[in-house]
C-alpha cells in the first residue's frame, strides 16, 4: 500500500455508503459485526424488538375507549365479536375469525346503500386503537361531502378481515372499511390496515378487496389514508367493483400532506 493509499476500515466497522442510509430508514442496516455476527448492541436490541412483537400479538382492543374516541363523529357505534372465543383460538383457527357470532347478527340493523366501518383488532390492536378514530375523523367530512350515506360504526373483537363480509353482508352495505391490526413487525408495532370491499358478502376473495396499509406515524398518515379511502370509494361506488378489477389511479398531488 502506498502512502497515498487511504487506511482500511476494520472488519467490523460498517462502510460510510451503509452507514448513510441510517438517516433515511428506521430498518436495521449498518449494524456492524462481531465475528461471524452482530455487536451485542444489536443483537440484544433485535431480541426485544422480537419478544414485543410476539406481545402485541395478544393486544386486545379497548371498547369502551374506543366508544369515547368515536363519540365526537356523531355516528352510532356497535360492538360484536367473531366466534373465535379468546385469543388463543383466534391464532390457530383463522377460520373462526372470519365468521360472526349467531347471537349477535340480530345486532346489526339494515343500512342498505351506505358505506360501513368496521374496527377490527387483527393481528395487533395497538395500531387500531391509535389511528382508527383518526382515519375515520378525517374520512367522514369528505364522505359526506361526496354524498355516501353511512352506516352506524361496528366495532368487532378476534376479527379477521373477511369478518367485515359477513357483517357488511347483514347489513345491506354497498361498501364495507375493514379498519384492522396489521401483523406488528420488529420496527412497526402500532400499524394500521384498511380494507374496502364493494358489495360484501361472504365468500368474498381477498382479489376483491382494495388495500391501503402501513396507516401509521413514520408511514401514512391518517388524513392520507382518508384521503385514499374517499377516493377509492368513489371510484368503487362510479365502477361498482373493487379489489384487481379497480385500478387505484389517485393523483399523486392528493397524497401530499396540507
Amino acid at each position: 500500500m502506498s502512502a497515498a493509499d487511504p487506511p482500511a476500515a476494520p472488519p467490523d466497522a460498517p462502510s460510510a455508503r451503509w452507514s448513510e442510509l441510517r438517516r433515511f430508514t428506521a430498518a436495521r442496516v449498518a449494524l456492524g459485526r462481531a465475528g461471524n455476527g452482530l455487536p451485542t448492541a444489536a443483537h440484544l436490541d433485535f431480541q426485544e424488538a422480537h419478544a414485543r412483537a410476539r406481545d402485541a400479538v395478544q393486544s386486545a382492543l379497548d371498547p369502551a375507549a374506543l366508544e369515547a374516541a368515536l363519540a365526537p363523529l356523531g355516528l352510532p357505534v356497535l360492538r360484536v365479536a367473531s366466534q373465535a372465543p379468546n385469543r388463543r383460538a383466534y391464532l390457530l383457527r383463522p377460520d373462526l375469525g372470519r365468521r360472526l357470532r349467531e347471537e349477535h347478527r340480530a345486532l346489526l340493523p339494515p343500512a342498505p346503500g351506505s358505506l360501513l366501518f368496521v374496527i377490527a383488532d387483527g393481528l395487533c390492536a395497538t395500531g387500531v386503537q391509535a389511528q382508527a378514530p383518526a382515519v375515520i375523523g378525517h374520512a367522514l367530512p369528505l364522505l359526506r361531502q361526496a354524498g355516501i350515506p353511512l352506516a352506524p360504526i361496528v366495532l368487532a373483537e378476534q376479527a379477521r378481515v373477511a369478518l367485515g363480509d359477513e357483517i357488511g353482508g347483514a347489513m345491506g352495505v354497498r361498501l364495507v372499511a375493514m379498519l384492522i391490526g396489521e401483523r406488528p413487525g420488529l420496527m412497526a408495532l402500532d400499524s394500521l390496515g384498511l380494507y374496502l370491499t364493494h358489495a360484501p358478502r361472504p365468500g368474498r376473495s381477498d382479489a376483491e378487496r382494495n388495500c391501503i396499509s402501513n396507516i401509521r406515524p413514520g408511514g401514512l398518515s391518517p388524513a392520507q389514508g382518508a384521503g385514499k379511502l374517499v377516493w377509492l370509494a368513489r371510484a368503487a361506488l362510479g365502477q361498482g367493483m373493487t379489489g384487481v378489477a379497480l385500478k387505484d389511479e389517485q393523483p399523486r398531488q392528493d397524497l401530499l400532506p396540507p
